[in-house]
């Protein structure tokens, strides 16, 4: 049993005020892998206190200097890839393989893609020819509490940290208390970088408690949280009263556009994107859309794709999907699909229950539902777990209807040979991201969406900008600056 019940603050890791155990569930075994603490009010006020008095001085230093601790942290962080993995593993169900490489390298990319932006980026420019004297500079948000989810920890942290971090904010970090070690090895990481005492300090809890202190506290200048639509709204809430900025990345619904002369793969890539991380990402192709031509011959090898999805322990080698994160995430996933099958949708892979074999551990069937309208719950509502609903459409015009009526507007996806209808079927889609054949974004590409998707963006330069204020100045003498 892992015992990690100290929170970083002012860089060291320090004793919770009062003592608050929770244990962190395996949910390959269903049993405890770890002990940490849920913070308090007074922990977060300790962190919040380090951070202020750390910001002014560290938004003073040269950008470079920044920059040169993040390339630090990225050395340390890639020679911790095996031990990253692990925790991620261990603590949240990916299966080891995959969490040591995607999972450990979504932080990395992250991570590199934050250092190259911040290398050509100008955090004093002119204003432009017009107005010689001029300056517009970027500087540092202020104290910024990051909030991050458990499907994707080191995703998450890095986007918000590392960017926070170059743009010359201080910041207080609250992990998910599903996935707090791999946050914990993060601060490790952080201290051994020698990032000074006070710019980066974690404290460990739940929403209720350190995030409601966190994002309502009267010394946070902006909120950074990666989480439900549920959460997003009452963070907003809560956060209003003290006019702080409000960065929300939340959930997602996404429309996997198929038509009839989309490639041979593009089925099956969709399929196997929607299982992979157990479909636990808010960008997942949850509901694919096929035109009518081809919509049977989909279905039929969706059917046999999802059935051919392997299932295990995150803690054994191989490509497997493993558990989903815990048993409230199970019974809610379970109690979806059987909504689909009540409400009239043709199951034709998985279903209710475990799969075969699996009597122990958080594992859910990867299940695909044909014949489905876009009015069905689980076409509607984000199920987060191995579910596919596939829908039928005829024209372009009903297929981009389809996939824009939804609250959601994070990722979609577009399948077709027709170059022109790409393009503009992209263009007709709401949503922040919209992928193509096939064909992922490039580095530093922005994250984030439209509607109750969220607010925001993170990723490359865009990422950095939003962590930082833009100030004009005018009168600006070029001669001594």
């Amino acid at each position: 049993m892992i015992e990690k019940r100290q929170f970083y603050i002012n860089g060291e890791w320090v004793d919770p005020v009062t003592a608050n155990d929770h244990q962190v569930i395996d949910p390959s075994t269903e049993e405890p892998c770890a002990t940490i603490s849920l913070g308090s009010g007074a922990d977060v006020d300790k962190a919040v206190a380090a951070a202020k008095a750390a910001f002014p001085a560290w938004m003073k230093r040269d950008p470079a200097e920044r920059i040169a601790y993040a390339e630090k942290f990225l050395d340390l962080y890639a020679a911790r890839q095996d031990d990253m993995g692990t925790a991620i593993s261990t603590e949240m169900g990916a299966p080891i393989d995959m969490a040591k490489a995607q999972q450990w390298g979504a932080g990395f990319a992250h991570t590199k893609n934050f250092i190259n932006a911040a290398k050509s980026f100008q955090f004093v420019r002119p204003l432009g020819d017009h107005a010689p004297n001029d300056r517009i500079i970027y500087e540092g948000f202020g104290v910024c509490a990051m909030i991050t989810p458990w499907n994707w920890p080191m995703n998450q942290v890095t986007l918000k940290v590392i960017a926070g971090l170059i743009a010359g904010c201080t910041m207080v970090l609250k992990p998910s208390e599903e996935s707090p070690l791999s946050a914990m090895l993060f601060a490790e990481i952080m201290h051994e970088a020698g990032v000074p005492a006070g710019v980066f300090n974690l404290v460990n809890g739940d929403g209720a408690g350190v995030g409601t202190a966190l994002t309502g506290h009267e010394d946070v200048d902006m909120v950074s949280f990666t989480g439900s639509t549920r959460a997003g709204v009452a963070i907003s809430k809560n956060a209003a009263a003290t006019l702080k900025k409000v960065h929300l990345e939340l959930g997602g619904k996404g429309a996997n556009v198929i038509f009839a002369d989309a490639d041979d793969t593009a089925v099956k890539r969709g399929v196997m994107h929607m299982m992979n991380n157990t479909g636990q990402s808010c960008n997942a192709p949850s509901r694919m859309l096929v035109q009518r031509d081809r919509y049977d011959a989909a279905v039929e090898e969706a059917a046999a794709l999802a059935s051919a999805v392997t299932v295990g322990s995150a803690h054994e080698s191989g490509r497997h999907i493993g558990p989903v994160v815990n048993e409230a995430q199970f019974n809610k996933i379970q109690s979806l699909i059987q909504k689909g099958i009540d409400e009239g949708a043709r199951l034709i892979a998985g279903g209710t229950g475990r799969p075969d074999g699996l009597n122990r551990g958080f594992f859910v069937k990867p299940t695909v539902f044909a014949d489905a309208n876009n009015q069905m719950t689980i076409a509607r509502e984000e199920i987060f777990g191995p579910v596919l609903t596939m829908i039928p459409f005829d024209t372009e015009e009903e297929a981009i209807e389809i996939a824009n009526d939804t609250p959601y507007g994070l990722t979609n996806y577009v399948q077709t040979q027709d170059a022109e209808r790409a393009n503009r079927v992209a263009q007709s889609l709401r949503s922040g991201m919209v992928e193509m054949n096939g064909q992922s974004r490039g580095a530093g590409s922005p994250f984030g969406g439209m509607k109750a998707s969220g607010q925001g963006r993170e990723g490359g330069v865009w990422g950095l900008e939003d962590f930082m204020e833009v100030k004009a100045v005018s009168g600006w003498d070029a001669k001594t600056a």
